[in-house]
């Protein structure tokens, strides 16, 4: 790509995608409906009765040799919220009546600090990047990258602005802050024209000397009725961990949902994890929403946190009903705060990179603070062939779970991998900005063994 920007061109992609599996339900259901403790009995679910005790019961999976479910744990509800926070909704309440503090040229409306509240201990951990350097065209015309339509950091970064704390570095990437907005870019009219590009050139906002390149990416997308069948497996982290307004039942609240978005060819099943790993519902048809819905409300967090063993058991549930012309799929709900069985991320990456060539892929969704773990969401998502979002809010999953659900579930390509070539006639220097973990070789364009977005 070439053209005439100056001394030295910084490189900024913006990328959108869009992608679905399962079998009708037969039978007599409840259908879909208000979830209550009669209603839930009859499906064969357990739920808190209000005012009541809590407890819990959860049905196994019809299918042979699946181990029960994680143990119940007792209520978490006379411990406070982590760093003193007030619960998730009323959080949401405080951000949308002080958005306006953060209007262009105001200041927040309170100062920023780094680090965790005086007294706490924060164990969060990031990929630890190095910012792409300055490159001389003349030596390295090409930059070779895999695309990345993950959203995770910009909800996070929000999450740390609006707690009035500095986000660490690390847990700032551009692209996906970037790649948070919709752009309007022209989308491509047929399938025979799976993408469209969008270029323009403007100046630099920091540099007379440099100007910024804008590329965007538009993927061609499916309309409803021509959307594959969804075969979804919940992974749904139930540890102690969990317990918060801001993780479990925020969690719940997210899946529920994307239960709404279900059609009847859709299926899902259900599976928690704690000190170990259970079915909690068996492969299920779109139909039969209600059971879905008890399922979720029969959770409830306690104990360590046995990840590898939850995503193996996902993975299983996923290939018996595995579907070729379906999208198959695995959704975890997690802090990523894996502490029990296989929890080294370098493994699990080797483990997810194995499944994905079933044809199943992972999709990662974080939640809670002090303790998240965006290194495990990024090496997950990344190595399964999915996406990585941070939900911080009821509102953010709307926004991924109803608003955006069909560009997350919904994929046209696989292995997707960006490459510009800049004249040196015309551009003597530039930098990519993001995609710091996403970069890639120039060789590994044309070679289909290595793995991109």
């Amino acid at each position: 790509m070439s053209g005439r920007v100056g001394k030295t061109l910084a490189l900024v992609s913006a990328l959108a995608l869009a992608g679905a599996p399962a079998a009708p339900a037969t039978g007599r259901t409840l259908g879909d409906g208000q979830v209550s403790p009669e209603r839930c009995r009859e499906l064969g679910f357990e739920i808190d009765v209000p005012g009541a005790r809590p407890r819990t019961a959860y049905p196994l999976a019809r299918s042979a040799g699946l181990p029960p479910p994680p143990p119940p744990a007792a209520s978490p509800q006379s411990t406070p919220p982590p760093f003193g926070l007030p619960p998730v909704e009323k959080r949401l309440e405080e951000v949308v009546v002080s958005t306006s503090a953060f209007a262009p040229g105001s200041a927040p409306s309170k100062p920023m600090f780094p680090g965790p509240p005086p007294g706490t201990i924060e164990t969060e951990r990031y990929p630890n990047a190095v910012a792409n350097p300055v490159k001389r065209v003349a030596e390295e015309p090409v930059s070779t990258f895999s695309i990345d339509v993950d959203t995770a950091a910009y909800a996070n970064i929000r999450r740390y602005l609006q707690d009035g704390r500095l986000p660490p570095r690390d847990a700032v990437r551009v692209e996906e802050l970037v790649n948070y907005f919709d752009y309007r870019y022209p989308r491509p009219a047929s399938r025979e024209e799976p993408f469209a590009t969008y270029v323009a050139v403007a100046p630099s906002p920091w540099s007379r000397d440099r100007q910024l390149l804008h590329i965007g990416l538009q993927g061609f997308e499916l309309a409803g009725a021509e959307r594959p069948p969804l075969n979804l497996v919940f992974l749904v982290d139930t540890s102690g961990s969990m317990w918060s307004e801001d993780r479990l039942p925020l969690a719940n609240k997210a899946l529920n949902l994307l239960i709404d978005e279900l059609r009847p060819q859709d299926r899902v099943a259900i599976v928690a994890y704690a000190g170990s790993a259970g079915a909690v519902l068996g492969p299920t048809g779109g139909r039969e929403k209600l059971k879905m819905r008890c399922a979720l409300e029969a959770l409830r967090a306690g104990g360590s946190t046995a990840g590898g063993q939850g995503l193996a058991l996902a993975y299983a549930l996923a290939r018996e009903r595995f579907d070729e012309k379906a999208v198959n799929r695995v959704i975890l709900m997690t802090d990523g705060d894996f502490n029990v069985g296989v929890a080294d991320p370098a493994k699990l990456k080797d483990f997810v990179a194995e499944q994905r060539k079933s044809g199943v892929y992972l999709s990662v969704y974080g939640f809670g603070r002090g303790n998240y773990q965006d290194l495990m969401m990024q090496t997950l998502a990344q190595n399964g062939n999915g996406t990585a979002a941070y939900v911080d809010s009821l509102m953010e999953a709307r926004k991924l779970l109803r608003t955006d659900v069909s560009r997350g579930l919904f994929p046209i390509a696989d292995d997707v991998k960006i490459q510009v070539e800049f004249n040196p006639a015309q551009v003597s220097e530039y930098r990519l900005i993001g995609y710091e973990t996403r970069l890639l070789n120039r060789e590994d364009f044309n070679n289909d063994r290595v793995d991109a977005g």
